[in-house]
């Protein structure tokens, strides 16, 4: 499967762009642990064009972790070519376009799956940066505003009209949410119009190596996005490879090798950013890792590991839950 000019081996599977969690850090240890392509947080294209500090800073990629994808949102076409433009100069593979965040703040000012309101200004945002930048120019949104305005098999064409090499479909409307389950039957329609022809990836719910493998066979999408699944559980991917390779679940690894990655990645961000911005940024992974579910009577230790403060209070409570809980 190629993407422009990458190339990837069948079946891959891709870390989603989040806001908060996709950082440097977190990406490259996905692409450690098996992730074919990774993507940015969103980066808003006003403060990118404000040259917004802590929003510049969100373009910083390195080479281990390619292929990545900058990803970016916005409703004004000017904005949004200006901020492709100034994404450029970071070099990612590709650019990405944000037509599927439904948060409120992003939705509810018309860009993100707010847009879907308006896909005249959705179409003319994407052919414009196509035109703008030499980079190759990929998109991601969802099935519609809402039940009523389910509108992505004929918006995928126009899309693809306007010159973008790939694009990824998130199974539900802006109207859910995250709400629900996500429903994969339109993006099968999508890939399985005649008329498509740039590849297409699927989004929503894929938390397992099963589901992983029953969406590439039920829609035949070229590739598959993981997001919240992956929430302090980097090794998914490695999970759902071998599960697409093999039929078979991946052996469990020790709690303390689990462990030891989580870790891993907080060190990270307190030597990337400080130790107490490292640390906030981690407690979303940290309050959803599934190695830490079902252990009899931790609640007491979750409130204590979520509202530590420096790295030797939190490794301490950390290091002390194998023993503690007999794990």
């Amino acid at each position: 499967m190629k993407i422009a000019h990458l190339e990837f081996q069948d079946n891959p599977v891709f870390l989603a762009p989040m806001e908060d969690v996709t950082d440097v850090g977190f990406r490259l240890l996905c692409k450690q642990h098996g992730a074919d392509m990774v993507y940015t947080e969103f980066v808003s294209s006003d403060a990118l064009i404000r040259h917004v500090k802590s929003t510049k800073e969100k373009l910083t990629i390195v080479d281990e972790e390619r292929p990545v994808a900058i990803q970016i949102y916005g409703n004004d076409p000017d904005s949004m070519v200006e901020a492709a433009q100034i994404c450029e100069e970071a070099n990612p593979d590709l650019i990405d376009l944000n037509f599927g965040c439904p948060a409120k703040k992003v939705a509810g000012r018309g860009a993100g799956s707010g847009i879907l309101k308006t896909p005249e200004l959705l179409l003319e945002i994407t052919e414009q940066v196509v035109k703008a930048v030499k980079t190759p120019v990929t998109l991601k949104t969802r099935l519609g505003w809402d039940d009523s305005s389910k509108i992505i098999v004929d918006l995928a064409e126009q899309i693809q009209d306007c010159g973008v090499a790939a694009l990824t479909i998130h199974g539900r409307t802006r109207a859910q949410q995250y709400k629900g389950e996500a429903d994969w039957t339109l993006i099968g329609d999508v890939k399985n119009n005649p008329r498509m022809h740039i590849p297409i990836i699927g989004n929503g719910d894929i938390d397992s190596g099963e589901v992983a493998r029953r969406r590439f066979e039920e829609t035949g999408v070229d590739a598959i996005m993981v997001g919240r699944a992956s929430f302090g559980r980097p090794w998914i991917f490695s999970e759902i490879k071998h599960y697409l390779e093999t039929g078979e679940e991946l052996l469990a690894e020790s709690f303390s090798w689990y462990l030891n990655v989580l870790k891993k990645q907080i060190e990270e961000s307190i030597n990337r950013i400080d130790e107490r911005r490292g640390i906030l940024h981690n407690r979303r992974h940290l309050a959803a890792s599934p190695i830490f579910k079902g252990i009899p009577d931790f609640r007491n230790t979750r409130i204590a590991m979520l509202r530590a403060n420096t790295k030797d209070e939190l490794f301490a409570i950390l290091d002390n839950v194998e023993e503690q809980f007999g794990l």
